[in-house]
């Protein structure tokens, strides 16, 4: 007998799923408690299908919540989902196929999808043959139903269709040639899915698809012409999947396509036209093809610039000169913002990090393109659009052609900058600032006079104006400082940087927005050519704080870490921080930790921090304080919500943050933070080791990093609790480095530990550390900095326990050697080197067969002081007295001019 729900509560279900869409939020939280509840109810999952599916009485809105319940648990829960529950949800789920409501129909295609992708599709073998014959109902509803649960599984398991199943069969190879068919349906909802889910296929590389990919080349220029705007969309994403897997396809008729993709880019349908503008952005990705694309330059980038234009729907949700910065922003304005955690770097140009100055930014971190900083112009309208995608694809043009673009930029942008209507103008202003990067050189000659006129246009009546003007402006910031032009600081950046400063009070949030943008980055780029100017800066700075709305401060708190970081100790002058830390101190303590502007202000304290040194002591103890406090109400929720799933856990982004604070506030005052934490040292040092075992990778990110900022200057505090760091932290420095950032600072903080450990305590750790530590160095897929902070670590632990490290030399000293070579000269590089001519003194043998590679280490030090110059001449002293006739053999090996460099460099 089929399972039936039980009436009452079959009728509280529904009346629970009615109420969810109340907007009072003491009703939603009390139906998501109650729904908690239900969801242990081993019948749950077959009563919300029976909404779904059964009652069709019921409204759609009622049926579809149920259906997206539905979809949730069977993700959520689907491995312990009882046989017999799975199998009515299959046979009742395929039955209900056809619904005549479109909304019910889709949900229902999203249960079914989630289940066959969590199952797989060996384990509902059914289901791909009845969708395949449900292609040919004579009902529509039923026909489109069983092409949106395929196109949901294609895209879900799309690997899986491509491999044989137990008989031996291929689903693909059915699959395919049925979609094809569909290209040319009569129905356009019907081509259009035929087209889309065929090419998820071109896009994956399909093995089964490469056979019939001529035919999908035919069937879908067929449908070029199309007159559904879906269809034609869907034909150009098509396009642009061939160009990027298959361009050997398209080649032979390249001059067809072109054409066919510059008349779609400038469709009517601003949406079409979007589409069809991603093939030249995928083009000019691709350095293999994009000199194919020259021919049409001529053509291509005046279709570009046009597109850059604001179109009437943008302006109908984006035009507002209102002087509106007195109205509040709501939640909605304000983006989630996660704080990335701080990862050790040596490498140059990855960051901050050295011994001097802490741990830099993740090497591996996205950076946003320069359209995304230049479109948080207005967050109302994130969206990717036909502007957006011109503007991106013009950028990537001209740093593929350089130059040669301007030959058919800068006629257009001469007529339009000269336009009397504002939008064109401001189209032509976005150009001149995406081409900023890739034709520099060409457009340097035209900037002394163009400069200036964006800076006017900062004051244009049209906030769209202003704001881009600021953005484009920002771009050529570089040119500004560093021109040859006569007095260019004087004549260019000044005037640039006061333009940036009083537009940021402008009384338009999006142009506040904007200004504040460009400015943080023209000091960013100015760096400490930043500190003449600091007092205006910051005298504006802190009067914006008085003006911004609660979006644009976290702007405003970048732009202020940015000054910061950009001027460094200049900015600890007294005159600076009694007009900036009282301010910063007042929003410290004013602000609730639930705040989303807690993160930026952690952001901006740390950078502050780190640049007044000592000059940040009589603030240290009340943000210590705080940041301590934060760490442990915050683990403390953490674990009572890892027991009681009823408590909702806390964001550990605030753990991070609270972690990198700290440490800067150590790296900032030094010796003395040993005061600062004493009183606190028991719970801090018990906090930091929850931090060290958390199942948050960025937490123990952090806590590593703040391990080796507490070795560095506070080691007597860690000292007697040496031997459980020391467990905690070894198991962390992963040969495989699964998560390569806490590998990272875990080995950076263990070098850390043994310069202040010293031999006899570091000798019981020195083996299992170099048992972890040599693996990394020696695998060439180690990331560079990760191999960097391995090699430096080795290298002190040599200087610290010579005895031990020293037989191993010849196992890692050549590759030691290489990795080493492309670090920028610093204290840390310092400390290994010495390390490794320790073991060199006390194991020369083990560097016989890399004396090369040594020696090649040795002459690329840039900045010797005396110490080290010693040891190397003492090295190299020592080798040639114990080699004899093996060293001169060696530096025969050295190519004439090395020879010559380590005779008289090195006494040698």
């Amino acid at each position: 007998m089929e399972w039936q729900p039980e009436p009452e509560s079959l009728r509280q279900l529904i009346q629970l799923l009615n109420s969810t869409q109340s907007l009072d939020n003491e009703v939603q939280q009390q139906n998501n408690q109650r729904l908690d509840e239900l969801r242990k109810v081993p019948d749950f999952i077959n009563y919300l299908l029976f909404v779904l599916v059964v009652m069709k009485d019921e409204s759609a809105t009622v049926r579809a919540v149920a259906g997206l319940l539905l979809k949730n648990s069977v993700r959520q829960d689907f491995s312990s989902i009882p046989p017999h529950v799975l199998e009515y949800v299959k046979r009742k789920s395929i039955d209900a196929i056809g619904d005549p409501d479109t909304l019910v129909r889709h949900t229902l295609g999203t249960v079914i999808a989630t289940s066959v992708a969590l199952g797989k599709i060996r384990n509902w073998p059914e289901i791909l043959p009845r969708l395949m014959q449900l292609l040919d109902s004579a009902e529509y509803p039923v026909v489109e139903g069983a092409w949106d649960i395929l196109h949901k599984i294609c895209e879900e398991c799309g690997l899986e269709l491509d491999e044989p199943l137990d008989d031996g069969t291929r689903p693909l190879n059915v699959m395919i040639p049925k979609f094809l068919s569909f290209f040319g349906s009569e129905l356009p909802t019907l081509r259009e899915y035929a087209i889309a889910t065929t090419t998820i296929f071109v896009s994956k590389r399909s093995e089964c698809m490469q056979p019939m990919i001529d035919t999908f080349v035919v069937e879908l220029f067929k449908r070029a012409n199309d007159e559904n705007p879906e269809v034609l969309k869907a034909v150009c994403r098509a396009i642009v999947a061939l160009l990027e897997t298959r361009p050997e396809k398209l080649m032979p008729e390249l001059e067809n396509v072109v054409n066919y993709m510059i008349y779609t880019t400038q469709h009517s349908d601003p949406d079409i036209a979007m589409e069809a503008c991603e093939f030249w952005l995928a083009f000019c990705e691709q350095e293999e093809l994009v000199e194919s694309l020259r021919p049409f330059l001529s053509r291509v980038i005046p279709t570009l610039m046009r597109g850059m234009v604001y179109t009437d729907r943008d302006l109908m949700m984006l035009d507002n000169d209102d002087d509106d910065a007195v109205v509040p922003d709501s939640d909605q304005d304000i983006k989630p913002r996660h704080h990335r955690a701080r990862t050790h770097d040596h490498h140059e140009g990855g960051g901050a990090g050295s011994g001097d100055d802490g741990e830099g930014d993740d090497g591996d971190s996205d950076e946003d393109e320069d359209y995304d900083s230049e479109e948080d112009e207005d967050e109302i309208y994130s969206e990717w659009n036909l502007r957006k995608c011109s503007a991106a694809s013009l950028d990537v043009m001209s740093t593929a052609f350089g130059d040669q673009v301007l030959e058919f930029v800068l006629p257009a942008l001469r007529e339009e900058l000269a336009s009397d209507d504002w939008r064109v103008k401001e189209a032509g202003i976005l150009a001149l600032g995406a081409i900023a990067e890739g034709c520099m050189s060409g457009m340097e000659p035209h900037l002394a006079n163009l400069l200036p006129y964006l800076i006017q246009w900062f004051k244009h009546e049209k906030a769209l104006v202003r704001s881009i003007a600021c953005w484009s402006a920002s771009r050529y910031g570089r040119w500004a400082m560093f021109s040859s032009e006569p007095n260019t600081l004087k004549v260019y950046f000044e005037p640039l940087l006061a333009g940036l400063l009083e537009t940021m009070m402008d009384n338009n949030k999006r142009v506040q927005e904007a200004a504040c943008s460009a400015f943080a980055t023209l000091e960013e780029l100015a760096g400490p050519y930043m500190v003449p100017y600091i007092q205006p800066v910051l005298e504006t700075l802190i009067r914006a704080f008085d003006l911004y709305q609660r979006k644009n401060l976290i702007i405003l708190y970048d732009a202020i870490g940015t000054l910061a970081e950009s001027v460094g100790s200049e900015l600890n002058h007294p005159a600076f921080v009694q007009l900036l830390m009282p301010n910063m101190m007042k929003r410290w303590e004013n602000l609730h930790t639930e705040d989303p502007h807690m993160f930026p202000l952690f952001e901006c304290l740390s950078a502050i921090a780190l640049a007044l040194g000592p000059g940040f002591a009589p603030y240290a103890q009340v943000v210590y304080e705080r940041c301590l406090r934060i760490v442990g109400e915050t683990l403390q929720v953490c674990q009572q919500a890892a027991q009681d799933p009823s408590i909702e856990a806390p964001d550990r982004d605030l753990v991070i943050v609270a972690l990198d604070l700290i440490s800067a506030i150590i790296q900032a005052i030094g010796e003395n933070s040993q005061h600062l934490l004493a009183d606190l040292n028991r719970v801090a040092l018990q906090m930091v080791a929850m931090c060290m075992v958390d199942p948050v990778t960025d937490v123990r990110q952090s806590a590593f990093a703040l391990l080796g900022d507490l070795a560095m200057y506070c080691f007597g505090l860690l000292q007697p609790q040496l031997n459980d760091i020391m467990q905690q932290l070894i198991p962390q420095i992963d040969r495989n480095f699964s998560h390569i950032h806490v590998c990272n600072n875990a080995a950076w903080s263990v070098g850390e530990i043994a310069l202040k450990a010293g031999d006899e305590l570091m000798q019981p750790y020195v083996n299992p550390l170099l048992e972890r530590l040599v693996p990394l160095l020696n695998n060439e897929n180690t990331p560079t900095t990760l191999a960097e902070n391995a090699a430096i670590t080795i290298g002190r632990l040599g200087l610290v326990c010579p005895a031990i490290v020293a037989p191993n030399l010849e196992v890692f000293a050549q590759r030691w050697c290489m990795v080493l070579l492309s670090v920028k000269d610093n204290e840390e590089k310092s400390s290994a080197f010495q390390g490794m001519m320790t073991m060199i003194g006390t194991n020369p043998q083990g560097i016989s067969k890399s004396f090369l590679y040594f020696c090649q280490a040795a002459l690329n030090w840039q900045t010797l002081d005396q110490r080290l110059m010693e040891m190397f001449v003492q090295t190299f002293a020592g080798l040639k007295q114990l080699a004899g006739s093996e060293w001169e053999a060696s530096m025969g090996l050295l190519d004439p001019q090395a020879r010559q460099m380590i005779k008289e460099r090195f006494n040698a």
